[in-house]
């Protein structure tokens, strides 16, 4: 059995690798057709204009359902693991919302371009990363708190670095950006996709965008940590039928009634 077969690790594997190929395969196209420049542009402004604006709203979209994915499988794995422990399943919780919430900002990101609706796509990528980074804090923390019963001491200290990785790129864009668009090197920055290396604001430009590439891979890193855990879990569906056909009200089957149960198994 290859490893990608074991228990759900596919699911982490598929939300690192597609998201992935979403931001190459639209930075690809637009260098193809020169709707950017080859070196390091932001992000979003390979997803600007048609055709790539198409490849990487769809795909960005598919990336924000496999994060809900993951994030559920993870929230269920923690329970069953801590049943009885009331501070880890709080935080648990807390962590499922923070990262749905963080997967809502990509799909704001996939579905509003910088150039067109700026405001909106910059609440989608404090969501996505900003709320994401919480995410990753709070399971930083849950980790710490189940090794080494759980968890062993390797995979908190890896996560802990993502997270510092996440942190620092987040610090410097943040810094970077609001040099670059305060105004001292002109207005209309949100619209320009083309930078000469000879322009005022050029350096703080490729400082920005890279740190805009280092958060995107430092966030899918973090999700890389999952496989292993995910090797370990599988969740089935197991339905009880009401009634063996759907034209009538069903009768009542004593305890064994029950429309649809979902259950984890570790």
């Amino acid at each position: 059995m290859w490893w990608f077969q074991q228990g759900l690790s596919f699911l982490p594997a598929a939300l690192v690798v597609w998201s992935a190929a979403s931001f190459v395969f639209s930075y690809i196209t637009a260098i193809v057709l020169h709707h950017v420049d080859p070196l390091v542009p932001y992000i979003s402004d390979t997803g600007t204009i048609p055709p790539e604006r198409c490849l990487f709203g769809i795909m960005l979209n598919i990336s924000a359902f496999l994060g809900l994915a993951t994030m559920y499988v993870r929230y269920k794995q923690v329970h069953a693991l801590n049943p009885d422990k009331s501070k880890i399943i709080k935080l648990n919780k807390i962590g499922l919302t923070l990262g749905w919430m963080s997967c809502f900002g990509l799909c704001i990101i996939a579905n509003f371009q910088k150039s067109i609706l700026y405001y909106i796509h910059v609440v989608g990528a404090c969501l996505t990363f900003g709320v994401g980074a919480i995410y990753m804090l709070v399971q930083t923390v849950l980790s710490y708190l189940m090794q080494p019963e759980v968890h062993s001491k390797d995979i908190f200290w890896i996560r802990l670095s993502a997270l510092l990785w996440c942190c620092s790129s987040i610090v410097s864009m943040f810094v970077s950006s609001v040099v670059l668009y305060s105004g001292l090197y002109g207005t209309s920055l949100v619209q320009k996709l083309h930078w000469d290396p000879q322009e005022q604001g050029y350096t703080t430009h490729i400082i920005s965008t890279v740190s805009e590439w280092s958060l995107a891979f430092s966030f899918l890193s973090f999700f890389l940590t999952y496989i292993r855990d995910f090797q370990k879990i599988s969740l089935r569906a197991v339905v009880s039928l009401h009634s063996q056909t759907l034209y009538h009200t069903a009768q009542s089957f004593g305890s064994d009634e029950q429309a649809l149960l979902t259950a984890g198994s570790i």
